[in-house]
């Protein structure tokens, strides 16, 4: 489809230099909904729409156009939504929309790291983390329920730098601040360390490559899910974890036991918690993490 629409051969390696959009999306959801009368709800969640994971919703004008509808046809009939974006503030020409969907629906940005070159080097066409930031803090200002995606968490950041930067975050009033550190598999890897090379940001590339080395992610991907952790305790946050399940493969048993009660359990908004009796809900981890 991308080839015979717009010429794209390499869907990975173009990434970021096309767009097919979907218009009309709203309206023939909105038909949709109107007809269905099942909608699959689990004990972790599922029956909460997630829109904009894949491709940025609020890009442009256009695609904020079929992302109003889509939200208000998800609203208009009831349907839990999710909406990530790293254009917080393009979507604050939707803030009826936002408003009138009450509980019904929350926006979040993806709030890797709050260095601004660093982001960018990666980045480049996306708006800085700062620029996220005050769009979520309007919305919440508005009235709506806000998330933070803290993915992935770069591995330049120490400890100091994820308590200042969870002290940003909770400026925004998040509902859940959702965490996992990089995953370094895969085309997208490759590109990401070439990107952060490309801008000169060669500490950053340098400890990406590092990354390669299976017991250096280990040890990166392990500290930070820890320390996210504790600082969010610290700071009485409401932190959800996002462990890699290829990482619990390799860490003691001890440590597996904790990050995949995490993997188990369901995000802490009020909304995903109203279908799941409270006795269901995983118990909190014991497992307490040692600075290193």
């Amino acid at each position: 489809m991308l080839e015979d629409e717009i010429g794209v051969e390499n869907g990975q390696k173009e990434w970021g230099s096309y767009v097919l959009y979907r218009d009309g999306l709203g309206e023939r959801l909105d038909e949709h909904l109107d007809r269905k009368r099942k909608w699959r709800k689990t004990p972790r969640g599922r029956g909460v729409v997630g829109v904009s994971f894949s491709t940025d919703c609020y890009m442009d004008g256009r695609a904020g156009k079929i992302t109003r509808n889509v939200v208000k046809a998800l609203t208009d009939h009831e349907k839990y939504t999710r909406v990530l974006t790293r254009n917080p503030i393009l979507a604050l020409q939707d803030l009826d929309v936002f408003v009138e969907g009450g509980e019904h629906v929350t926006i979040g940005s993806s709030i890797p790291c709050m260095d601004g070159d660093q982001v960018t080097a990666i980045e480049p066409n996306a708006p800085v983390p700062e620029h996220r930031l005050r769009g979520l803090k309007e919305f919440n200002e508005n009235g709506v329920q806000t998330f933070v995606s803290m993915s992935p968490t770069y591995p330049t950041q120490d400890k100091d730098d994820l308590r200042e930067q969870l002290k940003r975050v909770a400026e925004c009033d998040p509902a859940v601040i959702f965490h996992e550190p990089i995953n370094p598999r895969g085309g997208n890897f490759e590109m990401t360390v070439q990107a952060a090379r490309d801008a000169e940001e060669d500490r950053l590339a340098d400890e990406l490559d590092q990354l390669r080395n299976q017991e250096r992610w280990i040890e990166y991907a392990t500290n930070h899910l820890r320390w996210v952790q504790e600082i969010g305790d610290e700071l009485g946050l409401p932190v959800h974890l996002w462990p890699d399940k290829q990482l619990i493969k390799h860490l003691s048993d001890e440590e597996a036991v904790w990050l995949q009660s995490w993997r188990d359990r369901q995000s802490p908004e009020e909304f995903a918690e109203r279908e799941l009796p409270k006795s269901s809900l995983p118990s909190y981890p014991s497992y307490q993490a040692q600075e290193t």
